[in-house]
């Protein structure tokens, strides 16, 4: 598909790509169709979708062997140009985020062109030898218009759905750090390829950096700030992985899957640790089935405390990053379960492993 379908644009190359990152790092939005393939929320899809075409149009890269700017192409209409218009940063654009007035009206149009193109677009078109499309999709009624947006599972799926063969949505979990590259290595020769016609010659750089995904901030400075509030109210917070009392001299923020495997600073991840503990012994390593099962009871304990107590926002934001980033979360709607929670970190935590061979802390020379 990458490398042999013919492409009169780079909608498919879009399209496949958008469902690497689904796959890669919002795992916990699909769902079983009870046959052989992985549902995925056609939202998730335009979501991606949008994150990936902003800054390529934004810096004028051609799409089609004509276009120029947002000329051209279908997607392209009034919601997509409010957002290029209004400069909106591809990290807004994640589950979870919030959106008020005409943000949230500009964004919801420009999902559902988008959810329109991929549907007339690159799914009709990826089809098997006997002309069998491999993502078929099922359209959904999405809101007409929103004054308030919430970027959740189940506003993503109120698009539809896309039908991904199981075996393919594997491959993208597994394999996503060689399959992206080579969708990025197509879809660069396209673009120079369609320049080239129209006579211009692209900047490798303005390219380069165009064609890069956003991954989160790095950002441990909401949790910091609750267990320094908690601290000065009196209450004792503890290392996750000693049981060690903190000071806010000691005070640091860990990642409990490493950020150097799995960039992710979704609330879950973010565990108040000793800096000792966080900085020289465990640092960019997994924690070991043991070491997580003996800090059970204090993460846990953290969650609760720090984000699933009083703050109804904190509840709403935790629950969402978590059904969007972890697998095996139960469906939206229900109320959010700290031990479920825990399993699905448990359980990414092993794929990490298996899939990465990301290198394990025992937690021994705590």
């Amino acid at each position: 598909m990458i490398l042999n379908d013919q492409k009169s644009a780079t909608y498919k190359l879009g399209l496949l790509r958008a469902l690497c990152r689904a796959a890669d790092s919002a795992a916990g939005l699909a769902g079983e169709d009870g046959g052989d393939n992985v549902t995925v929320p056609l939202g998730l899809v335009a979501l991606n979708w949008l994150r990936l075409y902003l800054p390529l149009i934004a810096a004028d890269l051609p799409q089609t062997p004509t276009n120029r700017r947002a000329e051209g192409l279908g997607f392209a209409k009034e919601g997509f140009r409010a957002l290029l218009g209004a400069r909106t940063s591809q990290l807004d654009l994640r589950v979870g985020g919030q959106f008020q007035g005409q943000s949230a009206g500009a964004l919801h149009t420009a999902l559902r062109e988008a959810a329109e193109t991929v549907t007339r677009m690159p799914a009709t078109y990826l089809t098997y030898p006997n002309g069998g499309p491999i993502l078929p999709i099922s359209r959904g009624r999405s809101p007409r218009s929103l004054e308030t947006l919430v970027l959740d599972a189940t506003y993503l799926s109120s698009f539809g759905t896309m039908y991904v063969p199981r075996d393919l949505w594997r491959a993208l979990q597994r394999f996503a750090a060689w399959i992206e590259p080579a969708l990025i290595t197509e879809w660069r020769r396209l673009m120079r390829a369609y320049a080239e016609r129209q006579g211009r010659i692209l900047n490798e750089g303005r390219l380069g950096a165009a064609m890069t995904w956003a991954d989160p901030m790095r950002d441990v400075s909401l949790p910091r700030d609750l267990a320094l509030k908690a601290m000065d109210q009196g209450q004792t917070v503890y290392c996750i992985w000693t049981g060690q009392r903190l000071q806010p001299t000691t005070l640091d923020i860990d990642h409990c899957l490493p950020w150097a495997a799995w960039p992710c600073s979704d609330l879950w991840n973010l565990l108040p640790a000793h800096r000792r503990v966080n900085q020289h012994l465990k640092r960019d390593r997994l924690p070991s089935v043991s070491a997580l099962q003996r800090a059970r009871d204090g993460v846990l304990a953290w969650w609760h405390s720090a984000y699933l107590s009083d703050n109804s926002a904190l509840v709403r934001r935790f629950d969402d990053e978590a059904r969007a980033s972890l697998p095996a979360m139960p469906p939206s709607g229900e109320v959010p379960d700290a031990d479920e929670v825990y399993g699905a970190v448990a359980l990414q935590r092993l794929r990490l492993h298996q899939d990465q061979q990301v290198p394990e802390w025992s937690g021994d020379d705590r």
